[in-house]
């Protein structure tokens, strides 16, 4: 078993995500950036659906208590083992009373410790992810515990990395529903400004910081998902993200595809981004 002795800003457990219950208002979840998330279960040849911590921004304090293999990816935040600094996207062999820690931010947001075999949480809607109010905690806390298979044989993979986290300002998107009820004015500057993050971010939505001048009307409340961008009243814009309602009354004028989700997971305040818009 694991011990949280420090929980670390915000961190939780993440897996796939839920799918197939979004007509009854359980939003997806999910590692917001599933690319590394997925990368960190390859590495240790776990299932794609294994779980995982996301770590936003500060690192966690982790004892463990059995022997184990871990690895981590996304975003550097200075992994240490028993303050020793360790390499990020291999295995990391770990032994009993190992102390992983933490240490600055050097690139990204998000990072992930993917553990052999998975952290056994309990299941909600068929998965682990953390969301308030359907699990019975939404992050991680001082003195949880979180329990693993240890009894696994670790089976080296034959990933070859050549490099780490690569964050795409560029954010390929495709027309949303109403994206044509815009004028030509307002898709110009979607398409050839420069946004930046506002400080009104986390795992629902991103909110940018560049107002767009809005006349359209609200619409009838409508299906929403991971990477839609909605228009508000006052001309923001807001990119929902993976634990995002599932249903919203604000124009859905751009659809953000996957790979570019993974980017912006990865993005902090007053970073700049731009579209990219695929016809």
């Amino acid at each position: 078993m694991i011990k949280i002795i420090k929980p670390g800003l915000y961190s939780t457990i993440q897996d796939k995500g839920r799918v197939g219950v979004q007509s009854y208002g359980v939003p997806y979840s999910g590692s917001m950036d599933s690319f590394s998330s997925d990368l960190a279960n390859k590495i240790l040849n776990n299932s794609e659906d294994a779980a995982v911590i996301e770590i936003t921004m500060v690192g966690p304090v982790l004892e463990f208590n059995d022997e184990t293999v871990i690895s981590i990816t996304g975003a550097n935040l200075s992994p240490l083992l028993n303050n020793k600094i360790i390499k990020m996207y291999e295995p990391v062999i770990i032994k009993a009373n190992d102390l992983l820690s933490f240490g600055g931010l050097k690139s990204g947001l998000r990072a992930y410790i993917a553990i052999l075999g998975g952290f056994k949480t309990e299941k909600v809607y068929g998965s682990r992810s953390m969301f308030k109010n359907f699990t019975k905690h939404f992050k991680l806390n001082v003195n949880d515990i979180l329990t693993f298979n240890n009894d696994i044989l670790f089976k080296s993979s034959k990933i070859s990395l050549t490099k780490g986290l690569d964050i795409d300002k560029q954010i390929v998107a495709y027309k949303g529903p109403e994206y044509d009820m815009l004028n030509s004015n307002q898709k110009e500057f979607i398409s050839s400004n420069i946004f930046k993050i506002s400080n009104n971010y986390n795992r629902m939505a991103i909110q940018l910081s560049d107002l767009l001048v809005n006349n359209l009307k609200p619409i009838i409340t409508s299906i929403v998902m991971p990477g839609t961008v909605q228009l508000t009243p006052a001309g923001c814009l807001i990119i929902l993200m993976k634990d995002c309602q599932t249903t919203g009354g604000y124009p859905r004028i751009l659809q953000v595809e996957e790979k570019s989700i993974n980017s912006l997971a990865q993005l902090k305040k007053d970073s700049e981004l731009s579209f990219s818009l695929k016809i």
